[in-house]
């Protein structure tokens, strides 16, 4: 797909969310689905949840004791002359 292609699909895009409908009713509907989504859930928690928490802990757990992780990403042009260089997570 050539960048012309792209950007002339992209041009024509139309958004199909209901939340852009003209029926009002439907507009309704769809942000009453997206707020219930937010809403907390109640009532008892299964055993696969509760076992998604711990696993989650543990993990947390085990990352905050590792040593921190340093990148270094170095682009070259295609001269041989370094076009970018980026460091994360340490001073050098």
């Amino acid at each position: 797909m050539s960048e012309r292609t792209a950007l002339l699909d992209l041009a024509s895009f139309i958004g199909r969310s209901s939340l852009v409908s003209d029926d009002m009713a439907t507009r309704n509907r769809a942000l009453a689905g997206v707020s219930k989504r937010m809403l907390p859930r109640h009532g008892r928690r299964g055993v696969a949840e509760l076992l998604g928490v711990v696993l989650a802990l543990s993990a947390r757990t085990r990352r905050m004791v590792q040593e921190p992780v340093r990148i270094d990403l170095d682009v070259f042009a295609p001269g041989g002359k370094r076009a970018v260089r980026i460091s994360f997570g340490g001073e050098r």
